[in-house]
């Protein structure tokens, strides 16, 4: 009989930089005020939406 040991996966992915956790934290902060608005002007009503932009925005302002 063989046995197999398993093997835990740490996360692998891209961390967020200081500033981009402040960005993060402000756009999920406007979610949660239900200000948060989409580029076509709707609100945001899903909470994966929200950590979509908060991501997105937190990426565009490290590349700037």
């Amino acid at each position: 009989m063989t046995l197999v040991m398993a093997t835990s996966r740490s996360s692998i992915g891209k961390q967020i930089t200081r500033p981009g956790k402040k960005k993060v934290k402000k756009v999920m902060g406007e979610y949660k005020k239900k200000k948060l608005k989409l580029p076509s002007g709707k609100k945001v009503k899903n909470r994966k939406q929200a950590i979509a932009i908060a991501l997105s925005e937190a990426q565009r302002k490290r590349r700037s």
